[in-house]
């Protein structure tokens, strides 16, 4: 009998919206309540259903009112165009790594590990208990809080043989995000219009930073064993540039590790150059059959600045990194970090340093070790049995992917539709090259969750690769 008073009352509503103006005011539930005869919770479900089809709005201590419709119009902002003008360089848009999958994907192109792989208890109570300390209310100096500074230099000091004078605290800037350390190092070192040598393939942020910062990209290919000594040394007499951009350890996408002699030769053709090595340690936690073996470690005359991000191996929520450079290099990595973000949470920072310097911390890192190894090789044995097509030129030592060659004629965009249509998220290897790829690549991230459908992942894939 309710339901039959709540379509009558509705209907009758309807009709006389229909001749209503908009914003007229809808008759009080007494009011309709004595007209129909019907008690207030048909009258309410009746009210209920109308705003649902969007006829009508009700203000809180006012009443109800006829809504207002609103006819579509598309917006013009064209004058934007006048005022912009063309951009000095043009940022690519955001890379697939960003993208969030829907919960039923799988998702092989996420760029941070599943929350599964991350120290989640020692993280929580490190904010708590940073919480409730003085850094939740206090400034931290711009250069970062002394005993963040104290760790990371310690750490890099650790690596260095004799002979080579460590790292000092005084030498390491805190940042928010090993991005920003990207944007903040081609700003203060490169420079604007001036040149940067990359390995190529290579980060993809590292290239967009490159973009934002006014940079131009000079790619150095770079394989599975990382760039060649003597096609380095050609590229900085060609061009004159005084940097190199590089990822010495488990490089992303290609998982590259340097050897010692390939590290020694680097280091000799960037001294003999008078330039720096920007060394991105971003994977430096992720180590499965090795351990990292950072370049900075080895040099104490400044050529080598050192980014190192906890934001992956930590939490994605604690942004925090740092870089670490000697000499004037410093000085200008910190004013441009000063004027750009000023400080890093002290928050944060606080938190950071005390996930890090936990007993817990080392026994989770042995553990990530053992899960990165059973992820890679699950889904490197599921490629090569349901995609065989996606050729891997090496099994990575570490890091978080895997970069697999396709066969030449494969149709990349083709082939990332068919994928995602049927619920598997890749991330095409265009992505990481700064200029023309030489072929077409994929990367696929192991750390992400749900490890037990890689091989359903790995048949769409090889599916899609018959087609594409």
């Amino acid at each position: 009998m309710n339901n039959d008073s709540t379509a009558r009352i509705v209907d009758a509503l309807q009709r006389w919206i229909a001749q209503a103006p908009p914003g007229a005011k809808v008759p009080s539930n007494r009011a309709l309540m004595a007209e129909y005869g019907a008690g207030p919770v048909t009258v309410q479900k009746a009210m209920r259903k109308l705003a649902a089809l969007g006829l009508v709005e009700s203000r809180p201590g006012v009443g109800t009112f006829v809504r207002t419709v609103r006819t579509a119009r598309p917006l013009d902002y064209g004058w934007q165009t006048g005022a912009l003008r063309s951009p000095r360089t043009r940022i690519p848009a955001l890379s697939t790594p960003m993208r969030s999958g829907r919960p039923d994907t799988i998702g092989l192109h996420a760029g941070y590990p599943d929350r599964e792989l991350l120290p989640e208890r020692l993280v929580r109570a490190a904010l708590a208990r940073a919480a409730r300390s003085d850094a939740a209310l206090t400034r931290t100096p711009a250069a970062g809080s002394p005993e963040l500074q104290a760790w990371f230099a310690g750490e890099l000091a650790e690596a260095a043989p004799v002979g080579v004078a460590p790292p000092s605290p005084r030498d390491v800037v805190v940042l928010p995000g090993s991005q920003s350390g990207l944007s903040t190092v081609f700003r203060a070192l490169v420079g604007s219009g001036s040149p940067l040598l990359m390995e190529s393939p290579s980060y993809w942020g590292a290239i967009v930073a490159a973009a934002q910062t006014g940079v131009h990209v000079v790619p150095v290919p770079s394989g599975a064993d990382g760039p060649d000594a003597e096609e380095l040394a050609r590229a900085f007499d060609e061009t004159g540039a005084r940097a190199f951009y590089a990822q010495p350890n488990y490089a992303n996408p290609t998982g590259a590790q340097w050897s010692a002699e390939l590290r020694e030769e680097v280091l000799g053709v960037v001294r003999a150059h008078g330039a720096f090595l920007v060394e991105d340690d971003w994977a430096h936690d992720f180590g499965i059959d090795t351990s990292a073996q950072p370049v900075a470690a080895h040099d104490d005359a400044g050529h080598v600045v050192y980014l190192r991000s906890l934001t992956k191996s930590v939490s994605p929520s604690i942004r925090v990194a740092a870089v670490v450079a000697r000499g004037p290099a410093r000085d200008r990595i910190l004013a441009d970090h000063g004027a750009v973000s000023m400080y890093v949470s002290g928050l944060l920072q606080a938190a950071a340093v005390d996930v890090v310097t936990q007993p817990g911390w080392r026994t989770h890192l042995r553990s990530l070790r053992r899960q990165l190894r059973s992820r890679r090789d699950m889904l490197a044995a599921a490629l090569a049995e349901h995609a065989p097509g996606a050729h891997l030129a090496h099994l990575p030592p570490g890091g978080l992917n895997l970069w697999a060659r396709l066969p030449d004629s494969t149709s990349l965009d083709r082939l990332v539709r068919d994928c995602e249509a049927e619920g598997v998220t890749i991330a095409p290897g265009t992505e990481w090259f700064p200029a023309e790829p030489p072929g077409p690549y994929i990367r696929l991230n192991y750390s992400v969750p749900d490890p037990d459908r890689f091989p359903d992942g790995a048949r769409v894939i090889g599916r899609a690769l018959s087609d594409a």
